[in-house]
């Protein structure tokens, strides 16, 4: 086995409109490689077919799936970011629930100084976590 990379499967066409979300909110991240799909292609003409990102180091691979499932992102598997500052956590979380869902709204719930849990505009479900110090 080489490397185990979280996978993303978008419904609605709009992988690359959350990488590039995703990339402009967190600092060192970015599109590595994006495969678009061409005419007379299984896909539809200009979504993704295969792209890889990257979140502060971390790899991501996503498609715009071309078959529709009955099924969506789940909150049972969501991207957790240790943050730094109450500023940065505030940030985040307001710019991740702007046309989302909060799950768990910012707060203090015993096990560290500030958490909070959104589903994003996208359906992608992000625990936002600054620690105790």
């Amino acid at each position: 086995m080489k490397k185990v990379t979280p996978f993303l499967m978008f419904q609605e066409g709009n992988a690359e409109e959350a990488m590039n979300y995703y990339c402009s909110l967190i600092e060192d991240s970015g599109i590595t490689s994006i495969i678009h799909y061409g005419a007379n292609e299984a896909g539809e003409e200009g979504t993704v077919m295969h792209a890889i990102f990257t979140l502060k180091g971390q790899e991501f691979m996503c498609i715009d799936s071309n078959v529709k499932h009955e099924f969506t992102f789940t909150p049972s598997f969501s991207i957790y970011l240790t943050c730094d500052s109450e500023e940065e956590i505030d940030a985040l979380y307001e710019k991740l629930l702007m046309n989302g869902q909060a799950l768990m709204p910012l707060g203090d719930y015993g096990f560290s100084k500030k958490f909070g849990w959104v589903n994003d505009q996208f359906g992608v479900s992000w625990q936002l976590d600054l620690p105790m110090d």
